[in-house]
């Protein structure tokens, strides 16, 4: 059982939390709700690279920020070490994993693959009123673009791929995807702020929609797959941009 966290004394302040610590957006819950509360949240810092590869992960300071015990902290840093995205050194300390580059060519042709089906399949069914769901979203990715947010526009392109698998009538492709690009998430945000690199990926979600609304299943899944295919091409750009954010060759 978690320990409970001392009430602090009237008046009094508690202190800031510590310099990296996670800072939680509710009041900390308890048993297994609170586990899971501090994996999504090291887990949602760690894809979108607010923690950097290499980091170290403090489990102390995590408990602190959260106002537990250091039982659910440990429990949500071992899933984290099963999922790849932290190691774990007895003695030594917890760092946020490095992307296994080695591993990235195979998550994206399984996301191609996912998605080329996805996109066929909404080509073939999508209504006027889901076609113009898209096109909100590209004007969506549109503003985040202009204002260069970088988070913003991620959450929006997520979001852009989900409607499609919604539309093709099987949600659960893109809840597939999802579960292998972990570590093409974190790579591929390396890559967002590169000059000119949101408008191009705008430009080609454009060209998905266009195809979508001409009800073209062949040029929708061969547009996806150029689309998918820019992530190959562009890591050993970002491998040699930062190259200690990255593993094996």
């Amino acid at each position: 059982m978690d320990t409970p966290t001392p009430p602090m004394p009237a008046g009094s302040k508690r202190p800031a939390p510590p310099r990296g610590a996670v800072k939680p957006s509710r009041g900390p819950a308890r048993g297994a709700s609170t586990m899971g509360t501090i994996h999504r949240s090291l887990r949602a810092d760690i894809v979108e690279m607010r923690r950097k590869p290499g980091e170290p992960i403090v489990e102390k300071h995590i408990a602190e920020a959260f106002g537990v015990s250091r039982t659910p902290v440990r429990e949500a840093l071992q899933r984290l070490a099963d999922e790849g995205l932290i190691e774990i050194f007895p003695q030594v300390g917890t760092f946020v994993a490095r992307i296994p580059v080695n591993a990235l060519p195979e998550a994206i042709v399984i996301r191609t693959s996912l998605e080329g089906t996805a996109v066929r399949h909404a080509a073939q069914r999508a209504t006027g009123s889901q076609v113009a769901g898209l096109r909100a979203n590209l004007v969506l990715q549109q503003e985040t673009v202009q204002d260069g947010d970088l988070d913003a526009f991620h959450e929006a392109d997520e979001r852009f791929h989900a409607l499609i698998a919604e539309i093709a009538g099987y949600p659960r492709l893109w809840s597939m995807a999802q579960q292998v690009k972990v570590q093409v998430d974190r790579y591929r945000r390396l890559t967002l702020p590169e000059p000119g690199r949101l408008a191009h990926v705008l430009a080609e979600h454009a060209g998905i929609v266009d195809a979508i609304a001409d009800a073209d299943p062949a040029l929708a899944a061969d547009r996806m797959a150029v689309h998918l295919d820019g992530l190959l091409t562009s890591i050993p750009l970002a491998q040699g941009a930062n190259p200690f954010f990255f593993t094996g060759s």
